[in-house]
């Protein structure tokens, strides 16, 4: 069974990436490579990378393979040692969407889709993120602490999925409550994952612990991170640190 690829971002700035092909196809994979400041060089030329667009794909790339460089051949998942994803650009924020060959338009149908999700703010956002580390790294110094407050503001007042102002970041920090987790009840209503709104999936993707009913089905306690405590009860413990995330099913 082929196994799915591991999804990287390689920074290109000033390297060298092969791009063998004319047309229209070629001429986008250029206009790809150099917006990512790649440097665009032909075949003779030593690189790593190789992206083929041509008539006869597959001598060009047993070449290039040869030669231990890693190839993407432009509608021949067959040929590829990587595949080029969809992107939606939030600068410095980058999505990239792919699905390991089977389908571009599906993957480009996916972008269209969370194209309209991610407001213009959220590069803004990451900056100031970036920005304020020093003051969110003296604010909790411990790293369990640091997660659980940017986790919390992240599925609440910092929503990066709401348009937000230049300051919100600042904002925030200023807050005597910024690092208040909390407990979050949701009353499921369906064993479909799917059907969790927007706001209770990114609950769950934030969640430290998630306390449940014996019933609750796997396939919604499988949207809480890898890493989050799960607690099977019928009443949740008091008091507990981070944020919690306690989900009923009454179907």
């Amino acid at each position: 069974m082929k196994r799915s690829g591991l999804p990287v971002f390689v920074q290109l700035d000033g390297r060298p990436v092969i791009l063998v092909g004319t047309g229209a196809v070629a001429d986008a994979k250029r206009r790809l490579l150099e917006r990512a400041g790649a440097v665009v060089v032909d075949e003779a030329n030593e690189a790593c990378l190789a992206l083929v667009a041509c008539d006869d794909p597959e001598s060009v790339a047993a070449r290039l393979k040869a030669r231990a460089i890693l190839v993407n051949v432009a509608d021949r998942p067959d040929l590829c040692d990587f595949t080029l994803p969809a992107i939606i650009e939030r600068e410095p924020v980058t999505v990239a969407i792919g699905t390991g060959g089977a389908s571009a338009g599906l993957a480009a149908a996916l972008r269209q889709r969370l194209e309209a999700m991610l407001p213009a703010s959220l590069g803004g956002m990451a900056d100031a993120l970036k920005r304020n580390r020093d003051v969110i790294r003296a604010r909790w110094p411990d790293a369990g602490d640091r997660r659980r407050a940017i986790g919390a503001a992240l599925a609440g007042r910092l929503d990066p999925l709401t348009d937000q102002p230049a300051d919100t970041v600042e904002r925030w920090l200023a807050t005597p409550d910024a690092g208040h987790a909390g407990f979050v009840r949701i009353a499921l209503r369906s064993a479909d994952p799917d059907d969790l709104t927007l706001r209770e999936a990114r609950l769950l993707a934030q969640a430290d612990r998630v306390t449940h009913r014996a019933d609750v089905p796997a396939a919604i306690l499988t949207r809480a991170r890898a890493d989050a405590e799960r607690i099977a009860c019928d009443t949740p413990p008091a008091n507990l640190p981070g944020l919690t995330v306690d989900l009923e099913w009454g179907a």
